[in-house]
């Protein structure tokens, strides 16, 4: 573990690493690093991904996944709550494909993709001052999502439909339903685990954005749609909160992802509709709500996403 330099302070990831179940950080450095050969790191993690996220969140969460499945009988869910662009599809991908080689099998599904039907959407989007066509709270299937997890933590039986954000010409829509039984089931959004505030949500967009009337009504009107999300956090065991220093820094982040997403499928959010995208993720939460989520563990990135805390969030 020496050999590696980390931005991140060491003493509060050992206790993470140990609350986790192993006896100190050479302990665990030396469990995963005996089974390198096995983790496919250059497979899925090229020279855009820095040791410090290998070690210092991709391995962490793995661990945990590794320690829910061998010490305990029942299903468990991890959530993931990560603003847009900050690079949840990779980590997701990894996981799934590592865990087989460990002899168990992670499902990692987003949010996303319980977005409502189209036809639904417009209904249940219309009028929202961005003119956006997805993405804040109330733009999603709650009920089905809450059923579909339940269902698997009882069961075993993993239904959950499947959204492509490039179909419509961007405007996204569900392409078919995934079928599977993993041992373990990974949540990630962008608001996971955000509540309802307790105060003005006018008050708290001071500090970010001056709101327009239509966007301040309309925020209010999210906050009583999170309400319809309480009953699926209840479903998850435990949140790692990826955290930014300055929310701002997503603006750069979702820019870079719709480019990269173009060059792959040929559609992707642009120029007003992209502006229009951004300014819905900075004002339609609080930022404040960020710093409320009720993680067990928390990780702080800078600009160029570099690990710079890892942690429980004591």
């Amino acid at each position: 573990m020496k050999d590696l330099d980390f931005n991140f302070p060491l003493d509060k990831f050992e206790k993470l690493i140990i609350d986790i179940g192993w006896e100190s950080l050479d302990d665990w450095f030396n469990f995963w690093n005996n089974k390198r050969n096995i983790l496919s790191i250059d497979q899925y993690w090229n020279n855009k991904v820095n040791e410090d996220w290998i070690w210092g969140l991709a391995l962490p969460l793995l661990s945990q996944a590794y320690r829910f499945h061998n010490d305990f009988s029942t299903r468990k869910i991890i959530g993931i709550s990560a603003l847009p662009g900050t690079g949840k599809t990779t980590l997701g991908n990894w996981l799934e494909a590592i865990s087989l080689n460990l002899n168990f099998k992670i499902a990692v599904i987003s949010i996303d993709d319980f977005y409502l039907p189209s036809d639904e959407m417009k209904l249940a989007i219309n009028n929202n001052p961005w003119n956006v066509s997805r993405g804040f709270p109330g733009s999603h299937s709650v009920k089905l999502m809450y059923e579909k997890l339940l269902y698997w933590k009882i069961n075993g039986e993993l239904n959950v439909p499947v959204f492509d954000k490039s179909l419509r010409n961007g405007l996204g829509d569900r392409s078919h339903w995934r079928f599977d039984n993993p041992d373990l089931v990974i949540l990630e959004g962008w608001f996971l685990g955000i509540e309802p505030c307790s105060i003005d949500v006018k008050d708290q967009h001071i500090q970010s954005a001056v709101l327009s009337p239509n966007e301040s009504s309309y925020t209010l009107k999210i906050q009583n749609k999170l309400n319809e999300y309480l009953d699926v956090w209840s479903l998850i065991d435990n949140i790692w909160h990826l955290k930014p220093l300055k929310i701002e820094y997503m603006n750069m982040w979702k820019t870079n992802q719709e480019k990269e997403m173009f060059l792959q499928k040929g559609n992707s959010l642009k120029d007003e509709k992209l502006s229009n995208f951004l300014r819905m993720l900075n004002v339609s939460i609080p930022h404040n709500s960020f710093d409320f989520i009720k993680s067990y563990a928390l990780l702080l990135i800078d600009q160029e996403r570099n690990l710079v805390e890892v942690g429980l969030n004591l």
